[in-house]
C-alpha cells in the first residue's frame, strides 16, 4: 500500500555518511518534531537524478529553510558509500541529508519501490517527494515513469 497524506511515516532505519563512517539513523530521529522534505531518486549519479533532481534541492536549500523546513533529505536505494561519493561530487555540504536505503526496505515500507531490472538496476525507489510534519505525511508527490515534474524542488516549494 502506498503512503498517503495523513499517514504516519513508517518506522525504519536508514544510513547516512558520517565523519566517522556510516551512521544508522532511525526514521523517528529524522521525522519526529520536525518539518522534513524527503525526496527519493532511482539512483545516485543517474542522469536526471544527478543533473536535475539533487541539484534543485541543493540550489533551493535556503528557500526550504525560509519556508520552515528543518531538513531536506535525499534517499536512494544505493549503498552509503555511493551516497557519500555523490554528496561529495555534488557539493552537498550540509544542505541535504543523504540517506542510503541500501536494500530498498524503506522504499518498500512506503509502497514506493519499483522494479528497474530492465535497466540492470534491480529494485529501486520511485522518484518522489514527501512533505512530513512531526512524523505525519502532509503531501506525497510521485512521478510517473520517466517523468520529472512533481517531485522537483521547485514544485515542492510551491506547495509549502
Amino acid at each position: 500500500m502506498t503512503i498517503k497524506a495523513g499517514d504516519k511515516m513508517p518506522a525504519g532505519v536508514l544510513t547516512t555518511p558520517g565523519p566517522e563512517g556510516p551512521q544508522k539513523i532511525p526514521t523517528e530521529q529524522i521525522f519526529a518534531g520536525k518539518k522534513v522534505v524527503l525526496f527519493s531518486v532511482p539512483g545516485a549519479f543517474t542522469p536526471t537524478c544527478d543533473a536535475r533532481h539533487l541539484p534543485g534541492y541543493i540550489q533551493h536549500a535556503a528557500d526550504f529553510k525560509a519556508k520552515g523546513v528543518d531538513t531536506v533529505a535525499c534517499m536512494a536505494v544505493n549503498d552509503v558509500f555511493v551516497m557519500k561519493a555523490w554528496a561529495k561530487a555534488s557539493a552537498v555540504d550540509d544542505k541535504v541529508l543523504m540517506l542510503a536505503d541500501g536494500n530498498g526496505d524503506y522504499s518498500k515500507a512506503l509502497g514506493l519501490e519499483m522494479d528497474a531490472s530492465g535497466f540492470g538496476m534491480g529494485i529501486r525507489g520511485k522518484r518522489f517527494a514527501i512533505v512530513v510534519e512531526d512524523g505525519v505525511v502532509k503531501h506525497v508527490f510521485v512521478e510517473g515513469p520517466g517523468e520529472f515534474k512533481v517531485s522537483s524542488a521547485e514544485h515542492v516549494l510551491g506547495q509549502l
